[in-house]
């Protein structure tokens, strides 16, 4: 595959990025060097290979939930700089958009 300015450019415009001409050189410089990888491995024997489904047997060892209440809603409002009787008060982050 031939890594070009016009293969560069459409990734760019997809991926929403600007390059200038020194970042494009250095990308196709990457590209390159992923797509060669990528053809080494094409090298390889897999035939007798299984695929992997998890990269070890170790198995994930999870806690159970439990709800605990670290502090009281007096201590959490106790340092809050707006307060409502039982409420942090903040500054609205979104609006509803009126038609």
């Amino acid at each position: 595959m031939d890594v070009n300015n016009k293969m560069i450019d459409k990734l760019a415009h997809l991926a929403r990025l600007e390059f200038n001409d020194e970042e494009r050189e250095a990308m196709k410089s990457d590209f390159t060097k992923m797509l060669d990888f990528v053809g080494k491995l094409e090298e390889l024997d897999t035939d007798n290979v299984e695929p992997l489904v998890y990269m070890s047997e170790e198995v994930n060892v999870l806690r159970k939930d439990q709800v605990n209440q670290s502090i009281s809603q007096e201590e959490a409002l106790k340092n809050a700089p707006q307060k409502d009787s039982d409420y942090m008060k903040v500054p609205t982050v979104m609006t509803a958009k009126k038609s």
